[in-house]
């Protein structure tokens, strides 16, 4: 059920190594994900996924190893950096949305200012987005006025406006209450449905379930699993996986 070719990833990570002090939080990290594939990332607390997610756009630097986007080396710095950073939309765990300025203002600060979109233009395809994330009657609220689950649909719909080439999602459902959780999850589902290149950590195992091509379980900084969903929760290989799925499965 993977798209894209082998020889033509959207991501590649080769021999990556990150460290915190004495902590090695990424050790020897080699990961290539195809065109239109939807990754989740699974793994007990300090395993690493984070900063596996954060290292694929330089939000974290790395020790060693290459990152690649779309086959371009992703540069220490600078412009090149920034013009690498717009093809890859981040969603974090907190929606860092702009408190002074409204939804839409928020979603049309990139286009504008970094894709160099005309504002008519950048007004209708923000709009567009709004819509399709469900909360295009909330555009001209400001963040504090929207629920936890309508902020985090409000910065998917920013990190769309730059019409990245992948979405990378750290744990996006995690600060929201139980019942915002879904409205998130299936706006995301949207997405991988459409064939958005897709890596997500996450806790959300129903999601890992319905909208995951492969499943990775990290787990002391390295991939230990690397399976399709129905193969690691049904029959995972390692004994970190086996505990980790005994530990949340049983409730």
């Amino acid at each position: 059920m993977t798209a894209g070719t082998p020889d033509s990833p959207m991501i590649r990570m080769s021999s990556v190594d990150k460290h915190f002090g004495s902590l090695h939080v990424l050790q020897d990290i080699d990961l290539t994900v195809p065109p239109g594939q939807v990754v989740v990332v699974l793994g007990p607390s300090g395993s690493g996924k984070s900063t596996l997610c954060r290292a694929i756009n330089r939000l974290e630097p790395i020790d060693s190893g290459t990152v690649e986007i779309d086959g371009k080396p992703l540069p220490a710095e600078g412009r090149a950096l920034a013009e690498l950073r717009a093809d890859v939309g981040m969603v974090f765990q907190q929606f860092n949305l702009f408190a002074h300025k409204t939804i839409l203002e928020n979603v049309l600060l990139g286009p504008i200012k970094v894709r160099k979109l005309d504002k008519a233009t950048a007004e209708r395809e923000a709009t567009a987005l709004l819509e399709r994330v469900g909360i295009a009657d909330q555009a001209q609220k400001y963040p504090a006025q929207l629920s936890g689950g309508q902020q985090q649909r409000a910065a998917i719909a920013r990190a769309l406006a730059m019409k990245p080439k992948v979405m990378l999602f750290d744990e996006p459902t995690s600060a929201l209450d139980p019942e915002m959780v879904n409205e998130v999850l299936d706006v995301m589902a949207g997405l991988a449905a459409e064939g958005m290149t897709m890596l997500v950590v996450t806790h959300e195992m129903g999601f890992a379930r319905r909208a995951a091509h492969r499943v990775l379980f990290m787990a002391d900084g390295r991939i230990v699993e690397d399976s399709t969903p129905s193969r690691f929760f049904e029959a995972p290989e390692s004994a970190r996986a086996q505990d980790f799925l005994s530990k949340i499965l049983t409730h």
